[in-house]
């Protein structure tokens, strides 16, 4: 009886297995956030003024509602109910805003139409063209603000257009992002709180270098010039200009002390009589926060003034908690660790509101009295992104409970929280927080890859270096891990800054087709770095000057680590990264060239006075100031290293780091008479998207297995 039943139940785990599926790469590459994408309450939006929330269903068709009284959704408006009314053709509801409670502001081909929930009647609200970018409504959202080429415009709330700016210089930009989009900067346009003034960046970019970029799809092959500022060559020069709508008068705010400064994080005080500017010095050590006149544009005060003998990077405007009031809150890393801090319009620090051994991340909101103020921080373990709130006098408070990275939204008045949430060990979580932070849970994802083989992850921490310092990394192994063999291993790695690879989400940050290689028989293992995110000033600093030095040097105790594991074979070590993690790729192969047997390195900066002014003289200085750092980090200097086989890709439009980098270091292996390989992507910039992607993906990962061996 006893054979009768072990047979059965071999039987029955043998049938199972046989019934799982497998991930195919294509899967891996665009089904994660798709087919595998967990259950959520799909483009959550609270009701304004309410507490009574929407979400979509039937791929964004479909409005429903609940409400923090009851769960339960009903449905509220379909896209086919408004694409009768409005004779329109709109194909889901992304991008759809609430006016009031009751009110919808859709968009179809250009046309802003206005829809009542309640009548379920709707009208052209604004009627743009296919040369408007930069579209930005203002609060009320009545004017429009948006770009056409290199000029701003409005269109007001009587429909009438009117020109903001009117140069024909095309190296005068105005209304769009400056400083390549760095300091935290993401448009160029900024309506005050009432809609009295337009505030708005131009950049001359006069001294900036022409950079070629070769359009292939033309007969013949055109080149396309884009402003390119190289470190340590002629960059462009902010200013910010503030239209006063009544009069028709625009002034203009230049930076104080040299012309190539940057000028970030503009922000309206609520009163409309101030604007708020972070003013950094080209060298990137010496920031003050400055008080314009709004009306004449003329300097008040500098209310702080920070310098660092590394770098100061202001990367959030002022928040303002009280709508009635020009106290605002300041984020700051001075004391090592980004804080929030409380000051009046005047100068004076009223209060540093946290006080914590983490980086604050991010400012979600307040309350309807601006007396509490939520946001986001990773927390003390460093892998997690958590709501919390804290009081004007520096009460805090945590919000979400549970570890994880979490997306929390507070409604109109700080009296609910939506807040949907995944961890190492859950998919996904929906949950409603009333005022008393009692929770419950409206919505649990099933796990999607329970049919599927599918390997398991491991985080844990190894020592940096430096000897002191812990780094995460995280192990993902195959479905039938066997620890009595021997793996390959591929390494991915990223390593600069304003990045983390390992979080405590589901999957743990990792992409899915890291988990198809598992099943390939591979092990694939990532370290975060020192220089890497999250983790704080000095963490994070220790890149400057010798940007790819400490970062190797931890990478290479996470190859001691792998050395370590009885079921790795140490013979087998492949590496793979992208932008810096091409960086970070091929300076491994080249520094440290009996560690691996294959690298593939995407998009890679090869020597960093090919990079751009505003992150490279970040980390690095400009080459007059630092060269021997320059000629450490350049890839260029040791190319007769190799040892191992290199595949370098890059698409032939990448205007982030410029294929000069890659062809450079082509160049520097035939001189050498090293055999690499090289791959273009043509047209692609500075990442592979859609079904070139899987071609991108299969090109890099068979190239691992057929020369790790």
């Amino acid at each position: 009886m006893k054979k009768i039943m072990l047979f059965i139940s071999c039987f029955i785990a043998i049938t199972s297995h046989a019934q799982l599926k497998k991930i195919t790469l294509e899967e891996g590459v665009l089904q994660q956030n798709r087919k595998f994408g967990a259950e959520k309450l799909t483009g959550f939006q609270w009701i304004p003024t309410t507490s009574n929330y929407v979400y979509y269903t039937d791929a964004w068709t479909k409005m429903v509602t609940a409400s923090t009284k009851d769960s339960s959704s009903k449905e509220l408006v379909t896209l086919s109910e408004i694409n009768t009314t409005l004779g329109t053709k709109i194909k889901n509801f992304f991008g759809t805003e609430w006016i009031d409670s009751n009110t919808l502001l859709v968009t179809d081909a250009g046309k802003y139409y206005t829809y009542s929930i309640a009548t379920k009647s709707g009208k052209l609200h604004q009627d743009t063209t296919e040369t408007f970018e930069n579209t930005t409504f203002d609060a009320s959202k009545n004017n429009l603000a948006f770009t056409e080429e290199n000029n701003l415009y409005i269109l007001n709330k009587n429909k009438e257009k009117i020109a903001i700016t009117s140069n024909s210089d095309k190296n005068i930009v105005s209304g769009q992002a400056v400083s390549r989009s760095e300091f935290g900067i993401s448009g160029g346009i900024f309506w005050s709180p009432k809609s009295s003034f337009l505030a708005f960046y131009q950049k001359d970019e006069t001294d900036v270098a022409d950079y070629p970029i070769l359009d292939i799809n033309e007969t013949p092959g055109k080149l396309i010039n884009m402003k390119y500022p190289m470190i340590g060559q002629k960059s462009e020069k902010p200013k910010i200009g503030i239209y006063n709508l009544a009069s028709g008068k625009t002034v203009f705010i230049v930076p104080r002390n040299n012309p190539d400064d940057y000028l970030t994080n503009l922000s309206w005080s609520p009163d409309e009589k101030f604007v708020l500017i972070a003013e950094v010095n080209r060298a990137q050590n010496d920031m003050c926060l400055n008080v314009y006149d709004a009306n004449s544009g003329k300097f008040i005060r500098t209310i702080l003034n920070e310098i660092n003998d590394k770098w100061v990077e202001p990367e959030h405007d002022a928040f303002f908690p009280n709508k009635n009031s020009n106290n605002f809150i300041w984020f700051s890393e001075k004391d090592g660790f980004q804080q929030l801090y409380y000051y009046s319009i005047d100068g004076k620090l009223i209060k540093q509101l946290t006080n914590n051994k983490f980086p604050v991340r991010e400012i979600i909101g307040a309350n309807a009295t601006g007396t509490e103020v939520y946001f986001k921080a990773t927390g003390e373990t460093g892998t997690n992104m958590l709501g919390y709130k804290v009081d004007l006098k520096g009460k805090q408070t945590l919000i979400t409970k549970d570890l994880g990275v979490h997306n929390f939204i507070p409604n109109f008045d700080g009296s609910a929280f939506f807040d949907e949430y995944s961890n190492h060990s859950l998919p996904s979580k929906s949950l409603l927080y009333d005022k008393n932070l009692k929770s419950k849970t409206v919505l649990e994802s099933k796990n999607k890859y329970e049919s599927y083989e599918m390997g398991s992850a491991e985080i844990k921490t190894i020592k940096a270096a430096d000897g002191t310092t812990d780094l995460f990394t995280r192990l993902i192994k195959p479905s039938n891990f066997d620890a009595t063999k021997k793996y390959p291993v591929l390494v991915y790695v990223y390593g600069g800054p304003h990045a983390q690879m390992i979080t405590n989400s589901y999957l743990d940050g990792a992409n899915l087709w890291m988990y198809w290689m598992a099943e390939q028989g591979y092990l694939v293992f990532t370290v975060d770095n020192r220089g890497s995110d999250n983790r704080g000033f000095a963490f994070e600093s220790v890149i400057h000057r010798r940007c790819g030095s400490n970062e190797i040097e931890d990478q290479m105790k996470g190859v001691d680590y792998l050395k370590s594991l009885p079921y790795v074979d140490g013979n087998r070590l492949a590496v793979h990264g992208w932008s810096y993690g091409g960086f970070m790729t091929t300076s491994l192969l080249l520094r440290k060239p009996d560690a691996f047997k294959v690298g593939v390195a995407g998009g890679p900066v090869t020597d960093w006075k090919w990079y751009e002014v505003m992150y490279g003289e970040r980390y690095m200085d400009t080459p007059t100031e630092n060269q021997k750092g320059f000629d450490e980090a350049s890839t260029l200097n040791y190319v007769n290293n190799l040892k191992g086989k290199l595949l370098l890709i890059h698409g032939t439009s990448d205007d982030t780091v410029v294929m000069q980098h890659n062809l450079a270091l082509v160049k520097k292996f035939v001189e050498a008479g090293k055999q690499i390989d090289f791959f273009p992507y043509p047209m692609a910039k500075h990442n592979v998207f859609g079904k070139d992607r899987v071609h991108l993906m299969t090109k890099v990962l068979n190239y691992v297995i057929d020369n790790n061996k």
